[in-house]
């Protein structure tokens, strides 16, 4: 009798748990989570760029895979020298891969970062604030169509659209208004990065 009532508990087990796996949808679940996430890029023992993420999620689509930051990012980006060049964070934000290779061979990336999105070129000294961001790793291009707003040195500038290389060294909005200009006299002057410790350079 205890047999019995123990195989009639383990069926009726067993089936609520099948309902519950028919009910789940795989297309909608993240294969891999990680929390915590901190992920660096390397080239001949030099860092190219480092994540950090509070969580990650990976999931696996038809056509592309993607991973999925819904508690925000920041990404770090050095130049071939190591030195720390560009922050960016925001408050969410995916990394999307295609399964299909183009035509140089590659599967083609892009990352987008949604909310409060914020760029910073540590070593010029440049601020950008925008809504979205889109980053082509194949092109080595950051563009967004949204209002931006851009601090430096130099001046503020707003408009809607910018593109530049994904270090934001070139920074271009497409439709500015109402910006203004710092005019200085000085032909040389310093820029103080407490990353780097980059002294005095040439002003451009």
């Amino acid at each position: 009798m205890a047999s019995a009532f123990a195989l009639a508990v383990l069926v009726v087990s067993c089936s609520a748990k099948l309902k519950q796996a028919e009910a789940l949808n795989l297309a909608e679940t993240p294969i891999q989570t990680v929390d915590d996430m901190f992920a660096i890029q390397t080239r001949n023992g030099t860092v190219l760029m480092r994540i950090e993420a509070k969580k990650m999620e990976r999931y696996d689509k038809d056509t592309v895979t993607y991973e999925s930051f819904p508690m925000g990012f920041a990404v770090y980006g050095y130049t071939d020298e190591g030195l720390l060049e560009t922050i960016i964070i925001s408050d969410d934000a995916r990394h999307i891969t295609g399964k299909k290779r183009n035509r140089s061979g590659q599967k083609p990336e892009i990352w987008e970062a949604f909310g409060n999105v914020v760029v910073h070129n540590v070593v010029k000294q440049e601020t950008m604030e925008t809504d979205t961001l889109y980053w082509d790793q194949a092109a080595n291009e950051i563009y967004t169509d949204c209002y931006v707003k851009m601090y430096s040195p130099d001046g503020f500038m707003q408009g809607y659209g910018m593109r530049s290389d994904d270090h934001a060294r070139n920074a271009i909005l497409h439709k500015p208004f109402n910006g203004y200009a710092i005019v200085t006299k000085d032909s040389t002057k310093v820029i103080i990065d407490s990353v780097n410790f980059i002294g005095p350079l040439l002003k451009n």
